[in-house]
């Protein structure tokens, strides 16, 4: 079982595009994913989840671009260097998890 979690607050501009594509790259794997969006709306929230930026997605809780939780969260939208991980690179990382568990 793979568990991908979203964190994200509203009016990020990305947040509904990274959302799509993990939904795209999940539709493959049937029931062995369990999928959770977070909205973080506070910074006490963006604390307690450890918010890296909106978006951030954690797959069995390590971030897709191996970013390290930060030591002070921040209510801030997420800068990826390549821009957002595609869905072909969603899906190689949830194999990945799968196969960590055969």
């Amino acid at each position: 079982m793979v568990f991908i979690e979203v964190q994200f607050f509203n009016g990020c501009p990305n947040s509904e595009e990274m959302i799509l594509r993990v939904k795209a790259a999940m539709e493959e794997f049937d029931e062995r994913i369990r999928y959770k969006e977070i909205l973080v709306e506070t910074q006490e929230e963006a604390e307690r989840v450890k918010f890296r930026g909106s978006p951030t997605v954690l797959i069995n809780g390590i971030d897709l671009e191996n970013m390290p939780a930060p030591s002070e969260a921040n209510l801030a939208c997420r800068y990826y260097k390549n821009g957002l991980p595609t869905v072909i690179r969603i899906k190689e990382f949830i194999t990945d998890q799968l196969k960590k568990e055969e």
